[in-house]
C-alpha cells in the first residue's frame, strides 16, 4: 500500500519519476522546481536563495485554549493592533463542565480582543478550528500558522504549519517564522480507493511507514501523482490533516478543477490557482502509495503508526491485543489493569464505542458514507454507544438537508455540534478499560480522558468512519467497511455559508484601540520571568527514560485544558499524569532560587556550587526535565511555559521530536540542551547540572560546552552539553529569559 523510499527522485513535467540523477539540474535548483519551494520562496523575507528562511504567514489561526496567552504574551510586547487576519475559533473549550464560568470568560475576552486589535472571532460550536480555515481562509499559495499541531490545508494549495503560541506573537509583532530550508519528500498517488476505504485508512498506513523512521522529521510533504484526480477535496483533507502524525513540518499538494470546485462553492473564486512542480523538480525522498490496493485499517493504542489491517487484527486477534496489553503493562506498571483480551468473544473483537469527530472525522463525505452503511440499522441497546460531530454548522446544515441526520438519528446514533473535545479527552470520554473507535487525529496515552494515576484507562483505536458505520451496524463487531454492502445516494455537499455572515465577527482591518479587553477572573497575567545570568545550576526534577515523551504527558489535556488562561494554575498539572512528583520539585527549587536571588543561598545550593567553585551571586537555580525525546504531539506552547512557570530553566534529551516543542522552549527562555547519541545518561531525580559560562557562551554564537553532574552523593562527573542550530534571535531571546522579556527589551 505504501512504500517509503529514501532515495532522491526527480520528477518530470509533473508525471514522469527518474531515479538517475545523470543529467539532471542539481539538488538544489531542482528542489526550487518543487510546489513547496515556490510557495516557500515568495514568503521568505530575507530575499534570497539561501539555506535559511524567514517567513511571513498571510494568516493565523487560534482556538480557545491558545488564543488567550497568546494576545497576553503579544500584549506584553507591545501588540497595537493585528497586522493580518487573526482568526480564534472556539472549538476546545466550548464546553463549561469544569471550573464555573472560566471557559466562556475566555471566549468573551476573545471577541474582546478581535474588537480591540481588529481580529476574526468564530462563536462557540460554529465550526473546528481547521474545517474554518477551509471554508473561510485557506488559498492556493498562500501560507497560514496555527497554534494547533494539526494546521494542515495542503491539499487546498495552502501550506499551512502548526506551532507554539510564541510563534504566532512573533507574527503578530512583525517578526518571522526562521527555518533551515526543508528537505520534500514526494507523495506519489497512483490509483484509486475501493468503495469501503476511506480517507482515514489511507492516512494511518502513511504514519505506519514512515513515523518510526523519521522519514518525513522536519521535512514538506509534497503530494502529486496520476491517484489525485480520484480523489474527492474531503478525502484529500482527511489524508492531508493526519500529515502532521508523520512528523513532517507541513504539506502542500498539486491543485485541479477538484480544489476550484471547492473554492467556487465556498464562494471564493479568487482564491484558486493551479499549483504544479516545475519542469524538473528535485525530492529528497520518495513515498508510493497505491490506493488501490489500501485495505480498512486500525491504528490500536498507543499511537497512530501502531497500525494493521483490519482483517489481520481479525485473523490474530489474541497475540495482537496481547502485545498492546503489554505494552500498556510496560508503560503504566500495576497502576491499571488492561484486560483487552475480554474484547474478544467467538474469535471476534467487540469495540464498546464509536465516535466520528473534528477536522479528520466530521467531514460532509465521511457521515454521508457512514450514514450509509447505517441506513436502515442500528447500534443497538447495549454496551457499544455512537455519535457523530460535524464539523462545522454548514457541514450540520447540509447533513440535515441531504437526510443523512436523519439516517443517523433513526439508527439511534448521537449527533452533537461541532466541538474538538473527543480528540483530547473533552467529550465522549470512554469508560475504565473500554475499547473505543475513533475517526480522530490522535490515540495517544493519556489523551482521550483517562487518568492512569487513578487506576483508570481507556483504551483508544483509530478507524475510518466507514469502518466504524460498519461496525456499529454489526452490533460492534470490529468490521472493514469493504466487507459489508452499501450505496451512498445522498446527494453532494452544498455549501452554505449564511450561518458565519450571521454570527461570525470579523473586524480585520477594523482594529479599536479605545476598547478594553474584557477579563475573568480565571485569566492572569504570566508571572516575572528573569534574564540567563552567567552561570546555570539545574536540578533534575523529572527523569523519563520512555522512547518518547508526548506533550500530552508534559502537560496533559482533558478538564486541564480549561485553565489554559491561567498560568499559575495550569501549571499544577505539569508532567501530573507521568512523573505526579514532578510540580513538588519543581517548586521547591523555584522558592530555593528565590532564597538565592534574596541572599539566603539555601544549604543544598551553596554546598553543590562548592563542589564546582562558582558563586550563587550569577548563578541561577532551576529545575530540569531530562527525556530522551520529548516534544511529539501537540504544539501546545503550554508544555514548555509551565515548565517555566515552576522555575525550568532546561531540559535536557538526545533529540527533540519535533521543531515545535524545541521552539516553545526557546520562547520560553528554557534551554534545549542535547547530549550526543553515545552519552549515558544514569543519573537521577535530585541529582543536578552546573552549566558555568552559559550565558557567555549562548550570546556569543558557541554550539556546544562542557559542563558538571553533581550527584545527590556529591559526586562530581563531566558531561557535554549542545544546543546546536540556534538563530540569533533565538540566542537573544534565550539570554533575556523569554520571548515576552525580548520584545519588552526591544520596546524600551
Amino acid at each position: 500500500m505504501v512504500e517509503a523510499i529514501n532515495q532522491g527522485v526527480y520528477l518530470v513535467d509533473g508525471k514522469d519519476l527518474v531515479m538517475d540523477p545523470a543529467g539532471m539540474p542539481s539538488k538544489e535548483e531542482g528542489r526550487e522546481q518543487t510546489i513547496a519551494y515556490s510557495i516557500l520562496r515568495s514568503h521568505d523575507t530575507t530575499g534570497e536563495v539561501s539555506d535559511k528562511m524567514r517567513i511571513k504567514f498571510d494568516a493565523l489561526i487560534s482556538h480557545d485554549i491558545t488564543y488567550v496567552g497568546i494576545i497576553q504574551t503579544a500584549r506584553a510586547g507591545g501588540l497595537k493592533k493585528f497586522p493580518l487576519p487573526y482568526a480564534m475559533t472556539n472549538c476546545h473549550n466550548s464546553l463549561c463542565a469544569v471550573g464555573g464560568t472560566i471557559n466562556e470568560d475566555d471566549h468573551v475576552f476573545g471577541l474582546s480582543a478581535a474588537k480591540k486589535y481588529g481580529g476574526i472571532y468564530v462563536p462557540a460550536n460554529l465550526a473546528v478550528i481547521h474545517q474554518y480555515s477551509r471554508e473561510a481562509m485557506a488559498t492556493c499559495g498562500g501560507m497560514i500558522l496555527g497554534s494547533d499541531f494539526h494546521t494542515r490545508y495542503g491539499s487546498l494549495g495552502t501550506m499551512a504549519v502548526g506551532e507554539g503560541g510564541g510563534e504566532l506573537v512573533k507574527q503578530l509583532l512583525q517578526n518571522t517564522w526562521d527555518i533551515n530550508a526543508p528537505e520534500v519528500v514526494l507523495v506519489w498517488l497512483e490509483g484509486a480507493p475501493r468503495k469501503g476505504v476511506g480517507p482515514h485508512d489511507v492516512a494511518i498506513s502513511l504514519v505506519k511507514a514512515t513515523f518510526e523512521s523519521g522519514f518525513c522529521k522536519n521535512r514538506v510533504l509534497e503530494f502529486a501523482g496520476p491517484g489525485v484526480k480520484n480523489l474527492p477535496i474531503d478525502f484529500r483533507n482527511g489524508i492531508d490533516i493526519m500529515t502532521t502524525e508523520t512528523t513532517c513540518l507541513t504539506s502542500i499538494w498539486v491543485t485541479d478543477e477538484e480544489v476550484k470546485h471547492h473554492y467556487d462553492m465556498h464562494g471564493r473564486p479568487e482564491a484558486y490557482r493551479e499549483l504544479r512542480p516545475g519542469k524538473v523538480a528535485y525530492y529528497d525522498r520518495l513515498i508510493r502509495i497505491d490506493l488501490s490496493k489500501q485495505e480498512c485499517m486500525i491504528a490500536l493504542p498507543f499511537h497512530p503508526s501502531n497500525a494493521y489491517t483490519i482483517h489481520e487484527l481479525q485473523a490474530d486477534p489474541v497475540g495482537i491485543l496481547s502485545a498492546i496489553e503489554a505494552d500498556a503493562k510496560k508503560r503504566f506498571g500495576d497502576k491499571v489493569q488492561v484486560d483487552l483480551l475480554s474484547k474478544i468473544h467467538d474469535g471476534r473483537v467487540m469495540a464498546d464505542q464509536g465516535l466520528i469527530a473534528g477536522c479528520s472525522g466530521g467531514t460532509y463525505d465521511n457521515l454521508s458514507a457512514a450514514a450509509s452503511i447505517l441506513e436502515g440499522k442500528t447500534c443497538g441497546n447495549d454496551y457499544f454507544t455512537m455519535s457523530v460531530y460535524p464539523q462545522s454548522l454548514p457541514v450540520f446544515l447540509a447533513t440535515n438537508r441531504s437526510g443523512i441526520a436523519e439516517d443517523f438519528l433513526e439508527a439511534g446514533i448521537a449527533m452533537k455540534p461541532a466541538f474538538c473535545g473527543p480528540c483530547f479527552g473533552a467529550g465522549d470520554v470512554p469508560a475504565n478499560n473500554g475499547l473505543s473507535l475513533r475517526h480522530t487525529t490522535r490515540n495517544f496515552p493519556n489523551r482521550e480522558g483517562s487518568k492512569p494515576g487513578a487506576g483508570q484507562l481507556s483504551l483508544v483505536s483509530l478507524m475510518d468512519a466507514r469502518s466504524i458505520a460498519a461496525t456499529a451496524a454489526n452490533g460492534g463487531y470490529i468490521t472493514a467497511a469493504t466487507d459489508v454492502e452499501f450505496e451512498d445516494t445522498h446527494i453532494p455537499y452544498k455549501y452554505d455559508g449564511g450561518i458565519y455572515q450571521k454570527r461570525v465577527f470579523n473586524g480585520y482591518g477594523h482594529a479599536d484601540e479605545t476598547l478594553a479587553l474584557r477579563y475573568g477572573p480565571n485569566i492572569k497575567d504570566w508571572p516575572k520571568m528573569f534574564a540567563m545570568e552567567d552561570n546555570m545550576l539545574v536540578e533534575l526534577a523529572a527523569v523519563i527514560h520512555d522512547p518518547v515523551t508526548t506533550t500530552d504527558e508534559l502537560i496533559p489535556s482533558g478538564e486541564t485544558s480549561s485553565y489554559r488562561s491561567n498560568p499559575l494554575k495550569l501549571s499544577e498539572f505539569a508532567l501530573s499524569r507521568r512523573c505526579p512528583e514532578y510540580v513538588g520539585l519543581s517548586k521547591r527549587i523555584q522558592a530555593q532560587d528565590h532564597e538565592r536571588r534574596d541572599g539566603q543561598v539555601p544549604a543544598n545550593v551553596a554546598k553543590a556550587l562548592a563542589l564546582v567553585g562558582a558563586e550563587a551571586t550569577n548563578t541561577s537555580f532551576g529545575s530540569c526535565v531530562f527525556s530522551n525525546k520529548p516534544g511529539d504531539g501537540s504544539a501546545r506552547e503550554q508544555a514548555a511555559s509551565c515548565q517555566k512557570v515552576l522555575g525550568g530553566d532546561a531540559n535536557i534529551c538526545y533529540e527533540y521530536a519535533t521543531k515545535r516543542y524545541r521552539s516553545n522552549c526557546i520562547n520560553w527562555g528554557i534551554v534545549p540542551f542535547t547530549i550526543a547519541p553515545e552519552t549515558e545518561f544514569p543519573y537521577e531525580v535530585g541529582d543536578m547540572v552546573f552549566v558555568p559560562g552559559i550565558r557567555q557562551a549562548i550570546v556569543e554564537g558557541k554550539e556546544e560546552i562542557d559542563a558538571k553532574v553533581i550527584t545527590a552523593a556529591g559526586e562530581v562527573k563531566d558531561i557535554h552539553l549542545l544546543f546546536q542550530n540556534l538563530t540569533t534571535a533565538e540566542r537573544t531571546i534565550l539570554a533575556d529569559g523569554c520571548l515576552m522579556n525580548y520584545y519588552a527589551n526591544q520596546n524600551k
